[in-house]
């Protein structure tokens, strides 16, 4: 290997360092959701302001990853990733004390906001501290950590609520905090910033992609819970994030002042694959959020159960990630990508056959063969997206990726959310018309000697009926949300037979 391929051992451990900030930040996107019931509970919060807990972590978390490679222009690398994973630190063990709904809600827009910047630096470090030829292993690790990362979030959190207090799932981000703290202080360059940029800076853009972005992410995390557009504040929030993203847009393209640079996506492979990506984010987001609903609401699962049901989803992964450099040598880069996304094809469409005992039998083989392929996509995609740009434009890269990518995941997860909910009521009415009182079937399930269509021994049995029905709906509506994510990623591994891999 020659000389300008071998890299230091600080150029690894503030790649490590990084990687476990990427870790942390993904985790908290998902840790919550098996504890809310508990947490809502704790704080005296019903079920729709509970949801805010997680709403308002994401909505901080998406309006501030585009800022990344602005502030680190404005005050370098090392004092942002500094800043940051403190930030994200000591709001992590504040939210474990937050006495109230309020508090934690706060605390979250802290958490979320100090733990954007760490993904896409994760990224960034890759990319300017490894030489061409290690590129692919640290994006197999960035895969990993964030793969592990969405797999963990659940489990863990289950596991720590139902064996302690839904509290330890915060206290949880110590020990890795500590040493990404230490990593970052002891491995990263210090650079001098350029203060000056603060006065030059695009603020009336900075408000309109925060207010976009931010607003954005409000429709689609709360548009199921409030009737959509029956809503005032979803129509309102629809109108902001339109206009606002839109005078985004024209000032970061025609503008003299801009802090993100989006005409890399007019890079043919940058923006096939941030497409990719952002279908990427939606299928993995989506099903990441799904699966536990349907353990839950369907198999009737507890919190460690559906931990314990994902643990083989991160497993799988974590034994793939050290083959992925070497087959990035063997293979063309776009067909292991290609490959990725059939193989996540196929275990949507093993998900997709559902019945009332499909739990342990259907589900983990889908999230193991999902597991199998989402590395190959999320090295191979990057590698491929970066690929012949300037490293001047890393920041700029790995900002837009990460963002694309969560954009796509709350699409996802509203749109398979929403799917499943109408989806349910459809298959619920189609079953419904075929029980009336002349259906034979209806007869022999009903009490016989017992005329009175009113009496309890009759209603008991409707009753029965009636959540028999809503049960097959719901597992043909969890079945028709895998079909659309098949073929959403069938539809990714033509698109990246296109990609150009020079």
């Amino acid at each position: 290997m020659s000389t300008e391929e071998k890299v230091s051992t600080r150029a690894w451990i503030a790649v490590i360092g990084g990687l476990f900030g990427c870790f942390m930040a993904g985790m908290n996107v998902h840790v919550t959701s098996a504890a809310l019931p508990e947490i809502e509970g704790a704080l005296g919060a019903s079920f729709e302001e509970g949801s805010w807990i997680s709403t308002a972590y994401l909505v901080a978390e998406i309006s501030m990853i585009p800022l990344t490679a602005w502030l680190v222009q404005v005050f370098s690398l090392r004092r942002v990733m500094l800043v940051g994973s403190a930030v994200f630190l000591v709001s992590s063990v504040s939210c474990a004390l937050a006495p109230s709904l309020q508090a934690m809600i706060t605390l979250r827009v802290i958490q979320g906001a100090s733990g954007a910047v760490l993904i896409p630096l994760s990224m960034q470090l890759i990319i300017t501290e490894l030489p061409a030829s290690r590129i692919a292993l640290g994006m197999a690790l960035f895969s990993l950590s964030n793969s592990v990362a969405q797999a963990a979030g659940p489990s863990i959190g289950g596991w720590l609520t139902d064996l302690y207090s839904w509290r330890w799932i915060f206290l949880l981000q110590l020990p890795p905090g500590l040493l990404l703290l230490a990593a970052v202080g002891g491995a990263i360059k210090g650079q001098a910033g350029d203060r000056s940029a603060l006065r030059k800076a695009d603020w009336l853009g900075i408000a309109a992609m925060v207010l976009g972005l931010g607003a954005l992410q409000i429709v689609l995390e709360e548009g199921g819970r409030k009737d959509w557009f029956d809503s005032q504040f979803i129509v309102g929030c629809s109108v902001l994030a339109l206009v606002a993203l839109a005078l985004f847009i024209q000032r970061q393209l025609y503008g003299t002042r801009a802090f993100i640079n989006l005409r890399l996506l007019a890079s043919y492979n940058f923006g096939v694959s941030s497409l990719a990506m952002a279908i990427f984010g939606a299928a993995t987001f989506g099903l990441v959020f799904l699966v536990p609903n349907y353990l839950a609401q369907v198999q009737g699962y507890s919190a460690s159960e559906i931990g314990q049901s994902l643990i083989a989803y991160g497993l799988v992964q974590l034994l793939l990630a050290p083959l992925l450099p070497r087959l990035m040598r063997w293979l063309n880069a776009k067909l292991l990508v290609a490959s990725g996304f059939a193989i996540m094809a196929l275990g949507c469409w093993l998900g997709a056959h559902l019945t009332a005992d499909a739990g342990r039998n259907v589900i983990i083989p889908s999230t193991v063969v999902r597991g199998l392929g989402q590395p190959l996509i999320m090295v191979a995609l990057s590698v491929l997206a970066v690929k012949g740009l300037d490293k001047a434009q890393a920041g700029s890269a790995s900002a837009l990726i990460s963002m694309l990518r969560n954009l796509g995941g709350a699409l996802g997860t509203a749109l398979l959310t929403q799917l499943v909910s109408q989806r349910e009521r459809f298959h619920s009415a189609r079953l419904g018309e075929h029980l009336t009182p002349f259906d034979s079937v209806l007869q022999q399930r009903l009490p016989d000697g017992v005329a009175d269509p009113q009496s309890p021994e009759v209603m008991q049995t409707l009753a029965l009926l009636d959540s028999s029905v809503r049960e097959q709906a719901y597992l043909m509506a969890y079945s028709d949300a895998f079909y659309l994510a098949c073929l959403a990623l069938l539809g990714c591994a033509v698109a990246a037979l296109l990609l150009r891999s020079r």
